[in-house]
């Protein structure tokens, strides 16, 4: 739930740096770059500040988030939308981000399946009857391999100025650490989770004792997959209403790769063309100045190109070559340079790719440019 404005305002004399809730996702991101989940789920996402943050996580694949408020996910949604930047430079990886107006006292089957699920400052919110059907949905049904779950420490409200009874208007408890404790432990025992417990938001020196100011309880699923009567009471009815998807370009789409491909050739073979017309237009400032240096044949160096290209080009004895006013790049030099062989992964998956897209040889072995324009410069 989004606490942030509330946080700021009552922690004038105790201050956090980083402040709190940044600190909360911060161990979230932590925890992701630890355990590598690919399906992250963030329940009571609010306005989707922890899912902003985590779509870049490079090992996610799958985003979800579920909030009972459907106006204030709303509000901040278009943050996880695709870029133009995504699209002119797909990742290698996909990313699917999903938000769901419901409760997290209701099963929905959209939320099988997740690695890790966070609950961040969001039981102390639930009434009575929700907090008791919250374990079940998360623990029982949804069976992630982790969950987190952040909760104030009461023991830590009498030195937060303002704070009365509770620390927000709508909590409906804050429990201290012993009070939370026993209900993970009893959770975690009862779904067979263990649970380790730390938290973030340091008490002042001299006050030590009275822990975090939020508890934090991190829960590890004992076996790799739940039990069959679980899984055979998952129902398949929808509870939960999606107000937002977006699915990024990724080069796991073939339709993205092969625009990356053809890109990335052209921009490859541009680069080699470039650096033979440079030296041959060097080859033939010489033979005028030396009459004597005939010159019939392009033989390139190692200073005819960059030297990653040099190495390519001589060592493995792939020349480029002009032939007429055509100038001719070998497929074979192009696929040897690392981001090419990258995309691709084979030498036929090169060719499959740019098929129909760029102008090859008769024979299909290299890219073809005419040299009528450079000839036209010189």
């Amino acid at each position: 739930m989004d606490e942030n404005f509330q946080e700021e305002q009552f922690t004038g004399i105790i201050k956090f740096t980083p402040p709190l809730y940044k600190q909360r996702y911060q161990f979230i991101k932590d925890l992701v770059g630890k355990y590598k989940p690919k399906k992250v789920a963030d329940l009571g996402c609010a306005d989707c500040t922890l899912l902003w943050m985590l779509k870049f996580c490079s090992c996610i694949e799958v985003l979800a988030g579920l909030d009972i408020c459907a106006s204030v996910m709303k509000e901040k949604m278009h943050r996880l939308a695709p870029l133009p930047g995504d699209y002119l430079q797909p990742a290698e990886r996909s990313l699917t981000v999903t938000l769901h107006h419901g409760s997290v006292a209701h099963k929905d089957p959209c939320m099988l399946g997740f690695d890790l699920v966070t609950c961040i400052e969001l039981i102390e919110h639930l009434e009575q009857s929700e907090l008791k059907k919250f374990p079940e949905v998360v623990f029982g049904f949804m069976s992630p391999s982790i969950v987190v779950i952040s909760t104030p420490n009461a023991e830590f409200n009498p030195l937060l100025p303002g704070v009365t009874l509770f620390r927000h208007p709508d909590h409906k408890f804050e429990w201290n650490r012993a009070q939370f404790q026993s209900w993970a432990l009893e959770t975690a025992r009862h779904y067979d989770y263990s649970v380790q417990f730390t938290g973030v938001g340091h008490p002042p020196i001299g006050m030590e004792k009275v822990g975090f100011c939020t508890q934090i309880g991190v829960f590890v699923r004992k076996y790799p997959q739940a039990n069959e009567s679980a899984q055979s009471e998952k129902p398949t009815k929808a509870a939960y209403k999606t107000v937002f998807k977006a699915v990024y370009p990724s080069l796991k789409d073939k339709k993205y790769l092969q625009n990356a491909v053809v890109s990335e050739v052209i921009f490859t073979a541009q680069i080699i063309k470039q650096s033979l017309m440079d030296h041959l237009m060097s080859a033939h400032e010489e033979y005028n100045d030396d009459p004597t240096e005939r010159k019939s044949k392009f033989q390139p160096s190692m200073n005819c190109f960059p030297e990653d290209l040099g190495k390519l080009v001589v060592e493995k004895n792939m020349e480029p070559f002009v032939n007429g006013n055509v100038v001719y790049i070998p497929l074979t030099t192009i696929f040897s340079f690392p981001k090419v062989n990258r995309l691709c992964g084979t030498f036929e998956k090169l060719n499959e790719l740019i098929a129909g897209k760029v102008t090859l040889s008769s024979d299909g072995s290299a890219v073809m440019f005419n040299t009528e324009h450079e000839n036209e410069e010189n």
